[in-house]
This record gives C-alpha cells, sequence and structure tokens, in this order.
C-alpha cells in the first residue's frame, strides 16, 4: 500500500512524466528529500522506472481513482426565507448557480459519473439531467430524517466516491482524479466556533470530533470516501438505521460515534477557498448583489408591503415552525418584523 509520499509521486509522475524531484516537491508542497525518498521507493516497488510509470504502478494508482460523485441537495431550514421558495442548491451567487458550478468542477477533474440526491422541491433539480448527464436519486425520507438517509439512498453507488453539499461554493477547484485516503475537507476558524472541530493524530488522521471550539480545524467543504471507509459505513449505517436514535443524526454524527474504527484523514485548505453559506446575510456578504438578482415573491411581497428596498432587509434567521407555517425574522432599518409564510397544506 502506497504512503502519502509515494502517492503523491506517482500521482505527480502520472500527469507529467520525467518531471524533476524539486518540480514535483514544488507542485505537492513536499521536501525534495521526501521526494527523493519516494522515488526510490517507487523503483524499488516496480512502480516507477527512468522517470514514468510501470504498468505495475498505473494499476497501484489506478486503485486510487475516483470513482464517482454523490451531491446532497438537502433542505436548509437556516436560509429563511429564501429557502421556502427554492432550495439553497439553485441559487444563483456571482452569476452562477451553485450546484451547476460544483457539477463543472467535477467534470473538469474528470469525474463524469455524478448522482445528485433530492428530496424538498425534488421536480426542480430535473433539468441537470438534460443539461449536465448526471443522475437524479430520490430521498423519500427526507422531511423525516437527517442526511443518514440520502446517503443510505445511494449506498450501493459508494465506493471512491466524493460526498458533497450542492450549496458549496469553491473559489479553487477541489476535486481531483486521483485520491489518497479517505478525508474531510477544513479550513481554520480564529476564536470561538461553533463549528464541528477536529482533532488529529498521526498523518492528520481525525481521531476525535467536537461541536464547538476555539482556534481549530472545522469539517466543511467536501467529503471522500474511499473503498474501505464507504463499505464499514453502509454497513454501521445499516446496522442502525431503524433505531429511533438514528433519524435525527447526520451522516457526520454516525462517524464520529465510530470514529476508531475509521480511517479518515483531515485535508487543510486555506482561508476563502471553501464557503457555505448559512444564513442570508453571509451570502450577501459574500455576494453583494445577491438579492437585485434573485427572483423572489416573498422580498417582492417585503418591498411592497413596507415600502422598502430588498437592500434594507437585515438581520434575517428562522424562528421556531409551527405545524404548517414556516416564519422567519427580520429588521428594516430599526423595526423588526415576522415573516410568515404558509407551508404545506394551508391556503396561500
Amino acid at each position: 500500500m502506497l504512503n502519502k509520499n509515494e502517492f503523491e509521486v506517482l500521482d505527480s509522475l502520472h500527469m507529467r512524466p520525467n518531471s524533476s524531484q524539486r518540480e514535483i516537491a514544488q507542485e505537492k508542497e513536499l521536501s525534495v528529500g521526501s521526494v527523493n525518498a519516494a522515488v526510490k521507493s517507487l523503483v524499488a516497488q516496480g512502480f516507477v522506472d527512468a522517470g514514468a510509470l510501470t504498468e505495475k504502478g498505473r494499476r497501484e494508482l489506478g486503485t486510487h481513482k475516483v470513482d464517482n460523485a454523490v451531491i446532497l441537495a438537502g433542505l436548509s431550514r437556516r436560509l429563511a426565507p429564501i429557502s421556502y421558495e427554492q432550495p439553497k442548491g439553485l441559487l444563483v451567487v456571482r452569476g452562477e448557480v451553485l450546484i451547476e458550478r460544483q457539477i463543472e468542477q467535477l467534470q473538469q477533474a474528470g469525474i463524469s459519473d455524478i448522482t445528485v440526491v433530492v428530496g424538498y422541491k425534488k421536480e426542480l433539480f430535473f433539468y441537470l439531467e438534460d443539461k449536465y448527464g448526471v443522475s437524479i436519486a430520490i430521498n423519500e425520507e427526507y422531511a423525516s430524517r437527517n442526511n443518514n438517509s440520502s446517503i443510505m439512498a445511494v449506498k450501493e453507488r459508494l465506493g471512491n466516491t466524493y460526498i458533497c453539499s450542492s450549496d458549496d461554493y469553491f473559489t479553487e477547484n477541489p476535486f481531483r482524479p486521483y485520491v489518497w485516503k479517505a478525508y474531510y475537507a477544513a479550513q481554520f476558524a480564529e476564536g470561538v466556533t461553533e463549528e464541528w472541530c477536529m482533532e488529529t493524530g498521526a498523518g492528520r488522521r481525525i481521531v476525535d470530533v467536537t461541536i464547538g471550539g476555539a482556534d481549530a480545524w472545522y469539517m466543511i467543504g467536501q467529503v471522500y470516501f474511499d473503498r474501505a471507509f464507504s463499505q464499514h459505513f453502509i454497513e454501521v449505517l445499516e446496522a442502525e438505521y431503524d433505531l429511533p436514535t438514528t433519524a435525527p443524526k447526520l451522516w457526520e454524527q454516525i462517524y464520529v460515534d465510530h470514529i476508531d474504527e475509521f480511517d479518515m484523514r483531515m485535508k487543510k485548505y486555506p482561508a476563502g477557498v471553501i464557503y457555505e453559506f448559512d444564513f442570508l446575510d453571509e451570502l450577501r456578504e459574500f455576494d453583494p448583489y445577491f438579492l437585485q438578482n434573485i427572483n423572489s415573491k416573498i422580498f417582492d411581497n417585503i418591498e411592497m408591503v413596507l415600502e422598502c428596498d430588498k437592500n434594507d432587509v437585515r438581520d434575517v434567521y428562522p424562528l421556531n415552525q409551527g405545524l404548517t407555517n414556516l416564519s422567519c425574522h427580520f429588521r428594516v432599518g430599526e423595526s423588526e418584523y415576522v415573516y410568515r409564510h404558509p407551508g404545506v397544506g394551508t391556503e396561500e
């Protein structure tokens, strides 16, 4: 089995045969000494000869080839009131539909087998089949369970698989055709955070996760399941799926419950590469023209009733939901309001 440095060197020589060790070191952010040791090991194992991959080396690298990607298109209650009208993954941010941008980045990395798991307003995603050739999988349990049900809906498709969220925005393409091991992407939070913070051991293997922390690397963005991770996670998920305590859990919580059984690494990214928008004000800070370009009957209604501009609406967050109605708080100037949106089964 390749260690990380051996994998990185093999991957580099696959893309650019006969690269110098200094070029490989610069590309992969390794020391020249580490590259030199990896090259010697790869040659000794028969994976590299004369600066290029042998047939044996190509077969070995092939075990790390990404099979496919799964994009979870979930329900985001926190992005009220926009999410009352359309799924977050279909929002236009900086001129691009979030999920379309992500599909295109996957395809640019050579990953063409892409499945989008839908539930909430699922029919709005069907056009992606014709536009991008993706597959659609329907999660019939999205309203009664957390995203563990989306993973269950595509369990047969999991192998060397990227797991993505439809609403992520990557300023740089994070996807690669070959990946060494299972990982969770991470960015660093300075100061106190409520995010899921990771503690790592040797080789950045994740050994603990806490909800909330300070000055910590936290979970954000894409995840990669290698075949070993996929196989065991399906076993755990199937064993616990029907337990009453499982339904409200994120799939990440199920992983954390069994963290000692999995070899998942943390993959660090600098600030400004991965964005997740939980609240409207965060989204508007990233894209100042977002509200000006959105097609929203809710905001049209607010503008009409309060005789204000969309950009006057601030401090937007959801309130506890009733049985039939959805409500959110917002502020215009010094005044605070509640917007009630009729839910399923109510008269408009």
